[in-house]
């Protein structure tokens, strides 16, 4: 009873209101989104690519760190975030101003691409910057190896916005198309033949240097540091590098169609099954050694079960069963989510390492003395995250039972929170175009106001999707 009349009270709201006022924000958004659009592509972007932060004046510039001269970032919210986002919105209104915007994007990762087939943090465009780094368009210089990464989603982005560009162009656009397979090829042949990946390559892998075995704890492990030890060619998880990997992979399917992809996304999924350690701590660690130990990485991250990562890892094996049906990807997840749930602290979080097989939570000094204390911790990490696991279960129990639509993307009407959070990027647009805030740049001395990317794709994406939708519903 309570549906059908809160149904009839949104039909008499709408009937009420007529169609000249969605009518009107639709295009107040449509308006709203090709202003910003025109000012971001022609006054913020150097080359077609984007940085993350920018004084309001745009005569400062950072990534991750203070950049000066022709230099843009390919880690979001760079490049291929700002590039995804025009997609998005070409494909929700078919103007060529989207789709231009996207293009010079795309060029700037054209610019940027290793020959290893991905990319690194950021792209130099200065030709003395350039002989640095063995960029694929470049002649061959003395330096011919730069790898690949994978870490904070650098690569996978990249892949993701310009294989939707391809489509969006009906890959008749020559050059956007071979980078985007090239890519593909490249993160294909970083795959290790347990189906893990290392946070960068620059090589494919000898299957037989690379034995397929489950993890398990160590003997014993260092307390103190013992230094990388080429930790970025190891199995990795960190940061949800294999969940990012996966999406990628799920999307180029979806574009380009054929066998391999699927069979790469099944290879990273079992690898995960492999990568469960046993009782009495079923869960990940953020990455291993190629005997599947847990292993240092950086100084502030030692062998452990890492509490963050774990559930990156439950989610996209839930999404890898919605999107298979193959059970094998639910099995982990019972066990690893009662053993995380006694993990949580007192505050509801969980600890981002549990120390091996005794599970007490460690933690770093402010000089990186590994410790179970954290009253000194250092502040440019997050040795704490957030506990997801009650949602992560509820889709477990969901999914168990059969519905494999838990957290599918539903077509159909504009809702109420999509037309507010489309104002509000209406609303906060400047003269100029420019979404700006009240903030600090990270690594200047300079106190505000900014243009933050992460703002800006935020609030394109907002109105892409309220766009894409009002047609949706239309």
């Amino acid at each position: 009873m309570f549906r059908r009349v809160t149904a009839y009270v949104v039909f008499c709201v709408e009937v009420f209101l007529g169609t000249d006022g969605r009518a009107e924000l639709r295009d107040d958004a449509l308006a709203a989104a090709k202003k910003a659009a025109t000012f971001y592509s022609r006054q913020v972007a150097t080359k077609g690519g984007y940085l993350w932060r920018y004084s309001a004046d745009l005569t400062l510039r950072e990534g991750e760190g203070n950049v000066t001269g022709t230099t843009v970032w390919v880690q979001p919210p760079g490049t291929p975030a700002v590039g995804e986002a025009y997609v998005k919105l070409y494909d929700a209104t078919s103007e060529p101003l989207f789709l231009d915007a996207a293009g010079a994007a795309a060029e700037a990762l054209r610019r940027g691409q290793l020959r290893s087939g991905g990319w690194n943090d950021h792209i130099d465009f200065d030709p003395a910057d350039r002989t640095r780094t063995p960029y694929r368009l470049d002649p061959p210089g003395a330096k011919k190896r730069t790898p690949s990464s994978l870490d904070d989603d650098k690569t996978q982005s990249a892949i993701r916005f310009l294989a939707q560009l391809d489509r969006s162009l009906e890959f008749k656009d020559e050059a956007v198309h071979e980078m985007t397979l090239f890519a593909l090829d490249g993160l294909l042949g970083a795959q290790y033949p347990n189906g893990g990946f290392p946070q960068v390559w620059d090589e494919p892998h000898r299957p037989e240097d690379f034995p397929v075995m489950p993890a398990g704890y160590p003997r014993d492990w260092p307390r103190m540091y013992p230094g990388h030890g080429s930790y970025w060619f190891r199995y990795t998880l960190n940061d949800d590098l294999v969940p990012d990997v996966i999406h990628a992979l799920f999307l180029a399917e979806a574009v380009y169609g054929g066998p391999r992809y699927r069979q790469a996304v099944l290879k990273a999924a079992d690898f995960l099954l492999l990568a469960q350690l046993p009782d009495p701590q079923p869960a990940w660690a953020q990455q291993y050694d190629f005997e599947m130990h847990p292993a240092w990485a950086r100084k502030f991250e030692p062998p452990a079960v890492t509490g963050g990562e774990s559930q990156g890892v439950l989610r996209i094996l839930l999404e890898v069963y919605r999107r298979t049906g193959e059970r094998k990807y639910l099995e982990p997840v019972p066990r690893a989510v009662a053993y995380l749930k006694k993990s949580l602290l007192p505050d509801g979080r969980l600890a981002r390492f549990y120390e091996l097989q005794s599970n007490r939570p460690l933690y770093f000094t402010k000089d990186y003395t590994l410790t179970y204390n954290d009253s000194d911790l250092p502040t440019h990490y997050g040795f704490k995250v957030a506990s997801k696991l009650d949602e992560i279960e509820k889709e477990y129990e969901a999914l168990s039972a059969g519905d494999k639509q838990t957290t599918a993307t539903k077509p159909g009407r504009v809702t109420r929170g999509m037309e507010d959070r489309a104002r509000a990027a209406i609303e906060g647009l400047d003269d100029r175009g420019a979404w700006v805030t009240e903030d600090k740049l990270r690594y200047q001395a300079y106190v505000g106001p900014i243009i933050d990317m992460s703002v800006a794709v935020k609030n394109l994406n907002v109105l892409a999707d309220y766009l894409a939708a009002t047609i949706a519903g239309s």
